[in-house]
């Protein structure tokens, strides 16, 4: 079975998820790191998946793959989920 757009998009939110959960658990080991090389980290692992499935979900939608609502939610999730994390990568430290 052919997973759609808006599915892709929603999983790509429960990767973001969980590389958040992961990279809070082991912060301790980012400790002797730059703060340069932290920030791409927390953009490629958090902001770049949520990105991603954010543009998944509008392509979703534009190709009128059935449950909109489901697109929706993958737009909204991942792109607020990106924003956060964008803002802080920009203003933290």
């Amino acid at each position: 079975m052919k997973m759609s757009l808006a599915g892709g998009s929603l999983l790509l939110f429960g990767l973001s998820v969980i590389l958040l959960l992961a990279l809070t658990l082991f912060e301790s080991a980012l400790t002797g790191l730059s703060i340069g090389t932290e920030r791409i980290i927390t953009f490629l692992l958090l902001v770049l998946p949520a990105g991603v499935g954010a543009v998944l979900g509008a392509a979703s939608l534009t190709r009128k793959q059935g449950r909109a609502w489901l697109a929706i939610t993958g737009i909204l999730l991942n792109t607020l989920f990106a924003l956060f994390h964008f803002i802080i990568i920009l203003f933290a430290g």
